[in-house]
């Protein structure tokens, strides 16, 4: 097959009038008295390719291996826990009884979907050290801003919602947190990190007060250190009157091992697309259920999954709820439609139950394969924050700078060698980030090749760096100006 064919456009394959299918006339009336105004209607044919099917099959069946992905190489994108997902959850979702399901089905013709809900919820709280969790936020930021909600109503209940208008913020934290607290009404505002990565505990307390909701943290961090003096954190937090939330984005380091309730986080939120194994990137799917501690239950969102007397499952809404039931629930109302992204909770409960007690291995060898890259390759890249750490490390670029070599150079070199490059330029505490996780699922002879990519490419800055400089070489794009790509981006063909 001829690759280099079928590694152009779609529109550079296009010829005047081929078609690959050609769709029957349509004669069909309709009744319906809506006529499109003049104003929105096309003047001429819409400018698509003409490209006959096996061009189309081929164009994308080609496009289609030149994307990175966890079923086609390691994966180290630092902070995102890109683990492998076992096709055995897909299997899962793919069974006809779950697949095809309709939201709006009665409760009772769909017993054994709300079941599954019901388990994973029970299994999120064991896990978490959490009393109850909400599975209806659809992604790890809308988690974060429906925990941050839940804050808020609980406060508000409390006559205190006008008074606690702060969220405290490492300056290590992901991006996400400052941004769901802004989201959510709140000021943030930032604490300091000390030498070796964990938030500075004095600069915390000086900015604790009334007007304080929360504290938001992410443990281990951003760095990969893991933030030993969480339970003096949060008893100055809860003396002051606030309550501590726990961003789940790292959780996979500490699964089997430590549960943030027992720390004393009273709100968090699960990235199941991360720490469970479901396939994400590119937008989607995801799933951030949120978990809160015991006496907050009340305050999470609608719709809930409530199980009766009788051991039925119904759906309880603000239509749904009982006289009895509107007393003692005070939800913060919907976050989401239905209940949230349901297909990624089946591959989450398939992946706990079959990992069973085995689960609790995850964490450990999370930690174990970070260190054994970390100290690969600390004679090499420079290494900001001394080891050890926790699942994932940052290195701050190449301990040799004479190269002028930077972090992107290195990014872009190893995707000539089949790996997907690692997270580069956060966490935003160092110059030239180079954050690696890679997860408990790879192999050691997987982890000594990437090893053996890093170390070639410290020794080509040294010696090459031009070459360095020019990567990738051997990907369909080579290396583009990304100045120009960012100021006067090119997003159409005509625009070619």
């Amino acid at each position: 097959m001829n690759q280099k064919l079928y590694s152009k456009l779609i529109f550079e394959l296009s010829r005047p009038g081929r078609r690959g299918h050609t769709l029957p006339q349509y004669k069909a009336e309709t009744t319906s008295p809506f006529v499109l105004p003049a104003k929105y209607a096309r003047s001429s044919r819409p400018a698509l390719p003409e490209v006959d099917e096996p061009s189309v099959v081929r164009h994308y069946t080609n496009s289609s291996t030149n994307n990175f992905g966890v079923d086609t190489g390691f994966y180290p994108l630092g902070s995102c826990t890109m683990k492998y997902n076992p096709k055995i959850n897909e299997a899962a979702v793919a069974l006809s009884g779950i697949g095809s399901l309709h939201p709006a089905a009665p409760a009772s013709t769909v017993q054994g979907a709300l079941e599954i809900y019901s388990r994973l919820q029970s299994l999120l709280s064991e896990i978490g050290g959490m009393a109850e969790f909400s599975l209806n936020p659809f992604a790890g930021a809308h988690g974060e801003l429906t925990g941050l909600m839940v804050v808020r109503t609980y406060h508000a209940s409390r006559g205190e919602g006008e008074i606690r208008r702060k969220v405290l913020v490492p300056d290590s934290a992901h991006g996400t947190n400052p941004a769901s607290a802004a989201i959510a009404g709140y000021n943030v505002v930032e604490c300091r990190s000390l030498p070796d990565g964990t938030v500075n505990v004095d600069d915390l307390r000086s900015k604790l007060g009334p007007d304080v909701a929360a504290v938001m943290m992410t443990n281990p961090n951003t760095v990969g250190m893991f933030e030993k003096n969480i339970p003096e954190i949060a008893e100055a937090v809860h003396a002051c009157g606030a309550l501590m939330y726990y961003d789940g984005a790292n959780l996979n380091a500490l699964l089997g091992v430590a549960r943030p309730g027992d720390m004393g986080f009273d709100v968090m939120h699960i990235n199941l697309h991360k720490t469970f194994s479901t396939p994400h990137g590119g937008g989607g799917p995801g799933a951030g259920p949120v978990g809160v501690r015991a006496g907050l239950e009340k305050f999470l969102p609608m719709p809930r999954v409530v199980r009766d007397s009788d051991g039925s499952l119904r759906v309880l809404d603000d239509d749904t709820m009982s006289p009895a039931e509107r007393t003692e629930l005070d939800p913060l109302g919907r976050v989401s439609a239905w209940l949230g992204n349901y297909a990624v909770f089946v591959k989450a409960l398939a992946y706990i139950l079959t990992m069973g007690k085995d689960i609790e291995q995850v964490g450990p060898l999370a930690c174990l394969n970070a260190n054994y890259v970390l100290h690969s390759l600390s004679d090499l890249y420079e290494l900001p924050i001394p080891g050890p750490c926790k699942h994932e490390m940052v290195f701050d670029g190449l301990r040799d700078k004479s190269t002028e070599c930077t972090t992107m150079n290195v990014a872009k070199r190893l995707l000539d060698m089949g790996f997907h490059a690692p997270t580069i330029y956060f966490p935003l505490l160092f110059h030239e980030s180079l954050m690696i996780e890679p997860t408990e699922t790879e192999s050691i002879e997987t982890l000594d090749a990437f090893i053996k990519a890093m170390r070639d490419i410290a020794r080509e800055a040294a010696e090459e760096p031009d070459l360095l400089k020019t990567a990738p070489l051997a990907t369909p794009v080579r290396h583009p100006d990304e100045n120009e790509a960012a100021l006067h981006p090119k997003v159409t063909y005509q625009s070619l």
